[in-house]
């Protein structure tokens, strides 16, 4: 895990501001969503990808070395 030294406290709404280095890093815009995930005790922010990292359709996905791709797109890079 990469740390940056980055600390924010949580508002009185519960809500947190996530550094602009950090969305940087990850092409985290605004309006963009986030997968919250519990891993023991660890809270893990992932950038929401529901659809084909390619076409962002989502019928037929399968994990391709971690990303999300769809039947078809699979196939194209296959040929490629």
């Amino acid at each position: 895990m990469h740390e940056m030294g980055i600390v924010r406290k949580i508002d009185n709404l519960s809500r947190i501001v996530f550094p602009i280095e950090v969305r940087n890093k990850l092409g985290i815009q605004i309006g963009d969503s986030l997968e919250i995930f519990v891993d023991d005790e660890k809270i893990v922010f992932k950038k929401y990808a529901p659809g084909c990292l390619f076409c962002d359709s989502i019928s037929e996905i399968v994990q391709y070395k971690g990303k999300k791709i769809c039947a078809s797109c699979l196939e194209e890079l296959r040929h490629t």
